[in-house]
């Protein structure tokens, strides 16, 4: 009788274990699933916000110099850049990078990958605001470096404020010189700005949820490998009704 209870009892203990281990794996799966349609929302905001961004700087009178935009081989977009905390300099910002295609960059702009731009020059430009920023690659070294690696904003690539509206005139020697030209937005206020000391870098898990796959960002700028993700669209049509063709001329 008591070797039956003994064995009743185990039969239930073993139970309930079994009915735990099943419940704390379902809620794992959920748990699993709502952070990777979170990560998945948040790309698609950032790809929409992206568009958003190009599409109010360039409706602005005093916009990014058109000779500039069509001599740009990428075209970076980071929206509301904030800062880490109160009195930290860090601050960081997640967008994307679209190039023109084509290994001469002279075919119409392609799908973006995404980008991080972090570093305490960040901090001091925002003053608290979140901040838009576009950054202009001029150059296929520029475009190069940042799809292979981290690179130094004035170390790794020379950078500069970009020129804006009534400015152009005199934005071609500067285009010259620099590989990224850099401005940002802030309370409605756009203007060319130094982010010497910042750095970019390839977002490679972004780009997993972006494509759905694991991707190099190479494979999505230079070879074309994947195509223009849907959320993407309206910043590529954009881009190239304002700049349909790369109009530099200087060696590459």
């Amino acid at each position: 009788m008591i070797r039956h209870c003994d064995i009743s009892v185990a039969s239930r203990e073993g139970s309930v274990v079994t009915r735990l281990l099943w419940t704390g794996l379902l809620a794992g799966l959920a748990c699993g699933t709502a952070a990777a349609q979170a990560v998945a929302h948040r790309e698609v905001d950032r790809l929409q916000n992206s568009a958003t961004v190009m599409k109010e700087i360039l409706g602005m009178p005093d916009n990014i110099p058109k000779d500039l935009l069509d001599r740009a081989e990428c075209v970076i977009v980071v929206p509301s850049v904030k800062k880490f905390a109160v009195g930290v300099g860090g601050s960081y910002g997640r967008g994307l990078m679209t190039c023109r295609s084509g290994q001469a960059f002279d075919g119409p702009w392609g799908a973006p990958t995404m980008i991080a731009l972090e570093g305490g020059s960040l901090g001091f430009q925002l003053g608290g605001q979140a901040t838009d920023y576009v950054l202009l690659v001029m150059n296929d070294r520029g475009a190069d470096s940042i799809l292979s690696s981290k690179i130094k904003l004035g170390g790794d690539a020379s950078a500069a404020a970009g020129p804006k509206g009534r400015t152009a005139g005199a934005s071609t020697d500067l285009a010259m010189r620099a590989e990224i030209l850099t401005y940002s937005r802030s309370r409605g206020l756009f203007a060319g700005i130094s982010l010497e000391g910042s750095t970019l870098r390839p977002d490679g898990d972004a780009n997993d949820s972006v494509y759905g796959k694991p991707v190099q960002p190479k494979e999505i700028v230079r070879a074309g490998a994947v195509p223009v993700p849907a959320d993407a669209q309206p910043l590529i049509d954009l881009l190239n009704q304002r700049s349909p063709k790369n109009l530099s001329d200087r060696p590459q």
